[in-house]
C-alpha cells in the first residue's frame, strides 16, 4: 500500500483550477486525428448499412423489389417492414417523452412524410451498400399530403410538452384597454436545422450476449434506456460508448440509424455501422419548427407593462407530438397585471421536429424582445431603460422567488461597454456611404437546472486519480471543465486527474442538454471526490487496486428549494445595411452574461460566441424551405441551406459578470444555450434602427430588405 499526499502551494493550499483558462485536455488527440469518432472506430468483420428513405410525402408501401438488390455484389441483407425485428414503443423515456416513431424503423407499411425510412441495405462495404440502396425500387400507394405551415391553421391545439401549454393571470382585455400604449404584432421564424460537423453515426455489435453501440450522442444513459426499451432488453445488457462527439445541438438522441444498426447486427450477428448522409439528416435528425407568434403588450406612458400576451404556434409531425415552447420565455422575463401565454402546435405531413439549441427561447426571444423594442419606441423610452423598469420581483407566472437574477447588471454593463449612451434613438440617421447604420439590443434568459447523476472517483497508488462519469462532451469542452472541477474537489493539480466520459457502464448521468450537463456532472463529481478525499485523509495507504468512491446526487438535487433558476444575458449589435443590394452586415456584437461560476473561461467564451454567431445566422441566413408539391426541402444540403461563415462574423465579444449560484456546490449554472437567446432580436432591432423598417419575419434576407426600403422614401442616400 502506498501513502497518499495532496499537493499544496507555498501557502499550504492548492491553488484553485476552476476559473483558470485551460486548453482542452483532448485537444492534441483531436487535431492530430488520434481521437476516434463513432464512424471511425475499427471492428473486425464490420458490415455497412445504408438507409433507403421514402420518396413520397404520404401513403403506403405496396412492394419492394429486393431480389435484384440481394443479388448485387457484397449485399448481405435488406431489412424492411416485412422482416425486421419487432420493437416496443409503448413506454416513456428518460426525458419524460414517448419515443418518436421515426426511430422505430420498419414496423409497418405506412409512410407519414418524405424521407421516412423504408429499408436498410447492408453490405460488405459502404460503397456497395449505397449503390444497392440507390438501386432498390419501392412501389408506393400515394395519398394527399399537407405540409404548409400557417399561423391560422384550423387544427392548431395546445400542447403541454415540458411546461403548461397555457398560462393565464389577470384580465387581458381590460388591461389592454386601460393601457396608454399598445403593441400588437405577429412574428415568424422559419424551419431551422442543426447540421453538426460530425454526421450522426452508430456501430452496433453483440459481444457475449451483450449489445454494444459505438455512437455519436448527447448522453449514453439516454441511448441505453431507449434501445433497451425498444428492443425489450435488460438495460444492464446494453453498453453505449460515445467518447468523442462532433456537435449535437439537441439532435443527437435516439434516431433511425442507431436502431437500424442494432437490427442489422442482431440479424447478421456481426458488427454493423450506419452513418447518415447530410441530406438524410434533414429528414431524420430533427430540426427547429417554424413558428408564428403573436405578442400583445399594453403599458403606461412610461413603459411599465400592464398587459402581456405571448401566443406561439409551431408544427409537429403526424406521428409524434413535439412542441417548440416559444411562449415560455415570456413567463420568466417580464411581469404584468394581466399575463397570458400559450404554446400550440399543428400536425402536418413532415418529419418530427426536436430540441435545438435554446428550444423555445431562441425563437421566442426574437418575438418578445422585438416587441419590447417596438414598445420602447412607442413610449419614447430607451430600450435598456424599458427593460430595467419592468424587472419582476418574483417569477411572473410561477410566483417563485428568483435564485439570483442579475439581468439588470448585464444590461448596465453591456450598455456601458457597447457605448449605448451615445446612441441617437432616431432611425435612419447614421450613414456610411450607401450603408445605413443602426444599433439594437435584447435581453436573454435560459433555465439553470440540474438532474441527478452518478460518478466514481478513484485514487491510485501513484498519487493520480481517475474520475468516471457518463457525461458527453459534444464539443463544449465539458471533459476539460470536469477535470478542473475534479482537481479542486480533490485539492490536487489538474495534471493528476484523468476524467473518463461517454460510457454508459460508468452509471446513469444527465445528458448534454438543457444547459444542465456540466452543472449536473460537476455536482456528482464534487460529491464523489469529497468523500474520497475524506477517506484518504484518515491516513490509510492506497492499495494497488486503488480506492474508489461512488456518488449519487438524487437526494441532494431533490432537496433544492423551489425557485426560478436562470442564466441571463444582454445582447448588443451594430449593423450596416446596404440599401442598394439589401445586404445586412453585423459590424460588431457584444454579449454580457450572468451564467453562474465560469469553470473554464477559454471554452466558456467559445460557447457564448458560438451561440451569438448562431444568432447572427438565425437573423440573416438560416431558412429551410419546403416544396409543398413534393413535401420535401429545396436544397437539403449545406450548399442550399445558408449559415453564417467566417466572413459573416464581425468584431464579436462575449463576457460575463460574477454570478456564482450559492445553491450549487461549485457555483455553476450553464452556458450552452444562453448565448443564442436574444441574439437574433438584437440584430433585427439594429436593422430597424438603421433603416426605420421593422422586420418581423426571419431571416432578414436581402430581397426583404430591398422590398422594405422601397416603401420608405428617405431610406436611400441622397433622397
Amino acid at each position: 500500500m502506498t501513502a497518499f499526499t495532496t499537493e499544496t502551494s507555498a501557502t499550504g493550499v492548492q491553488a484553485p483550477s476552476v476559473g483558470t483558462a485551460r486548453t482542452r485536455v483532448e485537444g492534441r488527440d483531436k487535431v492530430t486525428g488520434a481521437a476516434r469518432y463513432a464512424g471511425e472506430v475499427p471492428f473486425a468483420g464490420l458490415a455497412h448499412g445504408w438507409l433507403v428513405l421514402s420518396r413520397v410525402a404520404r401513403g403506403r408501401i405496396r412492394s419492394l423489389d429486393t431480389a435484384p438488390v440481394l443479388a448485387m455484389p457484397g449485399v448481405l441483407a435488406v431489412l424492411d417492414h416485412r422482416n425486421a425485428p419487432r420493437l416496443e414503443t409503448d413506454y416513456t423515456g428518460l426525458l419524460g417523452m414517448r419515443p418518436d416513431p421515426t426511430c422505430a424503423v420498419f414496423q409497418h407499411d405506412r409512410v407519414p412524410h418524405l424521407g421516412w425510412p423504408v429499408a436498410l441495405v447492408v453490405a460488405e462495404t459502404s460503397e456497395q451498400a449505397r449503390e444497392a440502396a440507390e438501386t432498390l425500387v419501392v412501389h408506393y400507394e400515394q395519398q394527399p399530403h399537407e405540409t404548409e405551415f400557417t399561423g391560422e391553421h384550423p387544427d392548431a391545439h395546445p400542447v403541454d410538452g415540458h411546461m403548461p401549454a397555457v398560462t393565464r393571470k389577470g384580465d387581458l382585455d381590460a388591461e389592454l384597454a386601460a393601457s396608454a400604449v399598445v403593441v400588437d404584432a405577429e412574428y415568424t421564424t422559419p424551419e431551422e436545422h442543426h447540421n453538426p460537423m460530425e454526421p450522426h453515426a452508430a456501430t452496433a455489435r453483440w459481444d457475449a450476449g451483450r449489445l454494444e453501440v459505438i455512437d455519436s450522442n448527447q448522453g449514453a444513459t439516454w441511448v441505453v434506456g431507449e434501445l433497451a426499451s425498444l428492443f425489450s432488453l435488460d438495460p444492464a445488457s446494453v453498453r453505449v460508448r460515445s467518447e468523442h462527439v462532433g456537435g449535437g445541438f439537441g439532435s443527437k438522441g435516439v434516431r433511425a440509424h442507431q436502431v437500424a444498426a442494432v437490427m442489422a447486427a442482431t440479424v447478421l450477428q456481426r458488427p454493423v455501422r450506419v452513418v447518415l448522409t447530410r441530406r438524410q439528416m434533414f429528414s431524420l435528425a430533427g430540426y427547429r419548427s417554424p413558428t408564428s407568434q403573436r405578442v400583445r403588450l399594453g403599458a403606461d406612458a412610461d413603459g411599465r407593462l400592464r398587459a402581456l400576451e405571448h401566443r406561439a404556434l409551431s408544427l409537429t409531425s403526424t406521428v409524434h407530438e413535439f412542441v417548440e415552447p416559444s411562449a415560455g420565455v415570456a413567463r420568466v422575463m417580464y411581469d404584468a397585471d394581466a399575463h397570458h401565454t400559450a404554446n400550440r402546435v399543428v400536425a402536418l405531413d413532415v418529419p418530427s421536429p426536436t430540441f435545438m439549441r435554446a428550444p423555445g427561447e431562441a425563437p421566442g426571444s426574437f418575438a418578445l424582445e422585438c416587441a419590447l423594442d417596438e414598445l420602447a419606441e412607442k413610449c419614447g423610452v430607451d430600450p435598456v431603460e424599458l427593460r430595467l423598469r419592468n424587472e419582476p420581483a418574483r417569477g411572473p407566472v410561477s410566483g417563485l422567488p428568483f435564485a439570483g437574477r442579475n439581468l439588470a447588471a448585464c444590461l448596465r454593463e453591456g450598455a456601458r461597454r457597447f457605448g449605448w449612451a451615445d446612441r441617437d434613438p432616431r432611425p435612419g440617421v447614421r450613414r456610411d456611404g450607401r450603408r445605413l447604420l443602426g444599433t439594437g439590443m435584447a435581453a436573454a434568459s435560459f433555465p439553470a437546472g440540474a438532474a441527478p447523476s452518478t460518478a466514481t472517483a478513484t485514487a491510485h497508488p501513484d498519487g493520480t486519480f481517475t474520475v468516471r462519469i457518463s457525461a458527453a462532451d459534444i464539443g463544449t469542452g465539458a471533459r476539460t471543465a470536469l477535470t478542473l472541477v475534479a482537481a479542486d474537489a480533490l485539492r490536487v493539480a489538474p495534471e493528476r486527474v484523468r476524467v473518463r466520459i461517454g460510457d454508459s457502464d460508468f452509471g446513469p448521468a444527465m445528458i448534454a442538454g438543457g444547459s444542465m450537463g456540466t452543472r449536473s456532472w460537476s455536482w456528482a463529481i464534487n460529491e464523489a471526490a469529497g468523500e474520497l478525499r475524506d477517506r484518504l485523509a484518515i491516513g490509510a495507504g492506497v492499495p494497488p487496486e486503488g480506492i474508489t468512491v461512488r456518488s449519487d446526487t438524487t437526494a441532494a438535487i431533490g432537496a433544492l428549494a423551489p425557485a426560478e433558476r436562470h442564466s441571463y444575458g444582454a445582447q448588443f449589435a451594430e449593423v450596416a445595411v446596404d440599401v442598394d443590394t439589401g445586404e445586412v452586415r453585423v459590424r460588431r456584437m457584444l454579449g454580457i452574461f450572468a451564467a453562474g461560476r465560469i469553470v473554464n473561461p477559454l471554452t466558456a467564451r467559445n460557447q457564448l460566441l458560438g451561440g451569438m454567431i448562431w444568432g447572427i445566422s438565425m437573423a440573416l441566413h438560416e431558412e429551410a424551405v419546403r416544396d409543398h408539391a413534393s413535401g420535401g426541402h429545396v436544397g437539403a444540403d449545406l450548399a442550399g441551406y445558408h449559415v453564417a461563415t467566417h466572413a459573416d462574423v464581425p468584431r464579436i465579444e462575449a463576457d460575463w459578470i460574477d454570478d456564482a449560484d450559492p445553491d450549487d456546490p461549485v457555483g455553476i449554472k450553464g452556458i450552452g444555450e444562453i448565448g443564442i437567446v436574444g441574439a437574433a432580436a438584437a440584430v433585427a432591432n439594429a436593422v430597424r434602427h438603421a433603416t426605420g423598417v421593422r422586420h418581423r419575419t426571419l431571416p432578414i434576407r436581402p430581397d426583404r430588405v430591398l422590398s422594405a426600403v422601397e416603401e420608405v422614401p428617405d431610406a436611400r442616400p441622397g433622397s
